[in-house]
């Protein structure tokens, strides 16, 4: 935006000091320093004077637009006011811009008297005859006699700009003001529209009586180099520039774009790109490719994957997979386990039945629950009740397929199931989905023939647990055409730059894709994202050291006065030390049912009392820490 108003008065006048200087040093810079290196080919052009970018923005006709300046003498505010209110701050030596508009954010009134400054809405209008501010000045016609001041005077419309007389280096605002013999003025809008660049003073009825200088500040909507987003520059920043329209008609300012952002250009696939910085966050594929997505890299862009995924998870391993809709892998259904009659009753689905074997026995509770023994086959067959009597109905088989019972269980009676399960067909991951509702456990019995390793066919178990539709893009290294990859915009983004010119590369092979190994933070955060699913917490991390703990893991002698106790010590006094019984009966041996060593016969009455200070201090720690009973001490000193 500009700079602050009270500065404004400041920057004013150093800058026309300044001016002859910064002229003579941008004029020799155009000619002797190079331009940037992000702008190849940007011409070196002597057409123009370098004009400094207020000048040249005020004097702008908007309907030229667009146009491509070169920066003469760059500049830097570190930690200014264009910083903080989110506008370009530092411009180098030789850089291009193409201004594609210019907007006017306020106008900024100097005193030319008294220098003071005022700010001025884009629909300041003023008001015929305000009242005279207590503070103005009255302005003498003649010796002695003083008349109204300008502002006053009748038949003067107060909200409109007049001509003042040029003092200085001032000249007069050009334009006629006296029509059909009345008195006229401008506008705000109107009096900025007669400005070449040049301050000129004017005089405003409703601002004061003195003589006025308009200092417009604009908003510069510019492209550059290797920038995502329109550059936002403020008028007032301080640096030269030149027209360079004319012989820069053929330099491309090429814009970067997100990997996302390519997901909705599918007319310019296939294209080859330049990777300008490498994916932030955390990691979300275990693959090698994964690495060497750093900054420029050279990528090959061929098409969009519909491929569907499927997400996985070893449970004796806790390691996670993406199985792609591609996958060429065999899988035969393991049975289910259930540790409960409310989990048998989760594992009914419509139109299909369910027979299984207890592994674990069961009490029962009177006569309506019988007890459950291992080997029993049961066969749920659906909820019966409402609430907290609701049942599972059960048809237990006999020994004879005619025999059987009916049974009653409620949701709260444990035990162990397992399903019963006489399928060993081998299914494909399409026809398997058909078949199966997730989450399922299934078992890879022949791997992907694609694979040389597939890291499948080494599990025991496979926990099946979603299907997601999410879009990849096929890629690959110009390196390496061949073997391809597909990669996730949504989960890994990067900035990238699409080059020119149409590309022809040949479809690169993305078996390695077929099985991508999560890492177990993006499993975690993939999982709570999935619509429905109860997602685990993640593993604890290892808890952190002790507050009261001392040099050398060993804890103070005296407890600190703000660690946390469960029982105060003033609260609650240490309970009275028991008799110590005789030491072989301390012995650790003697609690596992082994005989201590016998006492010698020849030791001496008190040679027990010298372990008596050890485990009393052992005793009265304990009280203190915990209120420890009698039978917690005894449990202490074994």
């Amino acid at each position: 935006m500009g700079l602050w108003p009270e500065r404004e008065l400041a920057a004013a006048r150093s800058r026309s000091e300044r001016q002859a200087e910064v002229k003579a040093e941008a004029k020799a810079a155009s000619h002797a320093v190079p331009l940037s290196a992000e702008c190849p080919g940007a011409p070196r052009s002597t057409a123009m004077e370098p004009l400094s970018f207020q000048e040249y923005i005020c004097s702008l006709d908007p309907a030229t637009l667009p146009r491509i300046l070169r920066i003469c003498s760059g500049v830097y505010f570190q930690g200014s006011v264009y910083e903080i209110s989110g506008n370009e701050c530092c411009l180098s030596t030789g850089d291009l811009l193409k201004v594609m508009a210019v907007v006017l954010q306020k106008v900024v009134c100097e005193d030319t008297e008294t220098g003071q400054t005022t700010e001025l809405p884009l629909t300041f209008k003023g008001e015929w005859g305000c009242p005279a501010p207590a503070c103005s000045p009255w302005v003498p016609s003649s010796p002695g006699r003083p008349s109204q001041p300008l502002w006053a005077q009748p038949h003067c419309p107060a909200g409109l700009f007049q001509p003042a007389a040029a003092r200085g280096p001032y000249q007069r605002l050009r334009g006629h003001f006296l029509e059909g013999g009345r008195q006229q003025g401008l506008t705000l809008h109107q009096a900025l529209g007669q400005w070449d660049g040049r301050l000129q003073p004017l005089l405003c009825p409703a601002v004061g009586p003195h003589a006025l200088l308009l200092r417009p500040v604009y908003e510069v909507h510019a492209a550059m180099h290797l920038r995502r987003d329109v550059v936002k520059i403020p008028s007032t920043l301080e640096v030269d520039v030149e027209d360079v329209t004319e012989e820069a008609q053929h330099i491309h300012f090429a814009r970067p774009l997100l990997l996302s952002e390519v997901l909705g250009m599918e007319d310019v696939l296939p294209a080859q790109a330049e990777i300008l910085e490498g994916p932030a966050g955390p990691a979300v594929f275990k693959s090698t490719w994964v690495l060497r997505l750093q900054r420029g890299q050279q990528l090959q862009l061929h098409s969009c994957s519909c491929a569907w995924r499927v997400l996985a998870s070893a449970p004796s391993s806790g390691r996670h997979f993406l199985l792609s809709g591609t996958y060429q892998g065999r899988f035969r259904l393991r049975p289910r386990q259930f540790t409960g009659v409310q989990e048998l009753a989760a594992g009914l689905q419509p139109g299909q039945r369910l027979r299984v074997v207890v592994t674990r026995d069961c009490e029962g509770r009177g006569d309506d629950v019988p007890p459950l023994g291992v080997g029993d086959r049961l066969e749920p067959r659906g909820l019966q009740g409402n609430g907290p009597s609701t049942r599972l109905l059960c048809h237990r088989h006999g020994e004879e397929e005619e025999e059987g019972r009916e049974l009653l269980l409620p949701l709260d009676l444990g035990g162990g199931f397992v399903e019963e399960m006489c399928d060993s067909k081998k299914y494909g991951l399409t026809e398997l989905l058909e078949r199966q509702a997730l989450p399922c456990e299934v078992r890879v019995v022949a791997p992907d023939p694609g694979l040389e390793r597939d890291a499948l066919g080494a599990l025991p178990a496979l926990r099946l647990e979603a299907r997601l539709n999410q879009p990849f893009l096929v890629g690959s290294f110009c390196q390496e055409p061949e073997e391809g990859f597909e990669i996730p915009p949504r989960w890994l983004d990067f900035s990238l730059l699409l080059s020119e010119g149409p590309v022809h590369p040949p479809a690169p092979c993305t078996r390695w894709s077929h099985v991508e190994e999560l890492t177990e933070a993006f499993y975690y955060q993939l999982l709570a994202q999935l619509p429905g699913s109860a997602a685990p917490p993640p593993p604890r991390p290892p808890k952190p050291a002790q507050a009261g703990m001392g040099p050398g893991g060993r804890r103070p002698s005296a407890p600190s006065p703000s660690a946390p106790s469960p029982r105060p010590v003033s609260a609650r006094p240490a309970p009275p030390l028991p008799p110590l019984p005789a030491s072989p009966r301390l012995s650790t041996p003697r609690q596992h049912g082994q005989r201590g060593p016998p006492r010698d016969a020849g030791e001496a009455p008190g040679a027990s009392r010298a372990l008596t200070p050890p485990l009393v201090s052992a005793q009265r720690h304990a009280a203190q820490a915990g209120g420890w009973g009698p039978l917690a001490v005894s449990a202490g000193r074994a």
